[in-house]
């Protein structure tokens, strides 16, 4: 497998451009193989394995998970696209409360999303299948999040507020000035 990383303007968050093999019969690709955990100079054990199906504007996020049950992601458009949003809560970090947005597809790209990091997405299209891999158990206890809708953060993902679809738990999130830091 061949690997293409590009650094992203958030510290220690990696776009990852596999390589695809596109023939009469249709394409392929390898979508995780440990060059990648090699190629980041990372040591994660990945240990979960998510799925999210999604319908057109709906608005994912921002979530993460506090303290011992932190979790780096791995991220992946298998159908659809999305907009994925990312905002850096390390307050070592020199990019301390910066965010990012960046476009993922079905093709070949991954996103790697390290430890306090807060990450969401817009999809782009009905039945957008994302996966991740996780490095860390999911516990609803230290589960949390930013509401990007009421915060200052300006974030313009493309399309109309009407539009998009939350659930009224991500609704429920704190501002970024209320959020929990790492």
């Amino acid at each position: 497998m061949k690997l293409e990383l590009h650094k992203l303007k958030l510290d220690d968050v990696f776009l990852i451009k596999t390589s695809l093999f596109v023939d009469k019969r249709g394409s392929f690709i390898e979508s995780f193989s440990e060059k990648i955990n090699q190629s980041l100079g990372v040591n994660i054990k990945w240990i979960q394995d998510n799925e999210s199906v999604s319908k057109k504007y709906v608005f994912r996020g921002l979530h993460f998970q506090k303290d011992e049950y932190a979790q780096s992601k791995l991220v992946r458009v298998s159908n659809g696209k999305i907009i994925d949003i990312l905002l850096d809560l390390r307050k070592n970090s020199s990019t301390f409360m910066n965010f990012i947005k960046v476009n993922l597809n079905h093709r070949n790209l991954l996103l790697y999303v390290p430890k306090g990091i807060a990450h969401g997405f817009i999809s782009l299209d009905d039945n957008t299948i994302v996966n991740y891999k996780c490095d860390n158990s999911y516990n609803p206890d230290y589960e949390s999040g930013v509401n990007p809708f009421k915060s200052n953060l300006k974030i313009n993902l493309g399309v109309d507020k009407k539009k998009i679809i939350v659930s009224k738990k991500d609704l429920s999130l704190p501002s970024i000035d209320n959020c929990y830091v790492f």
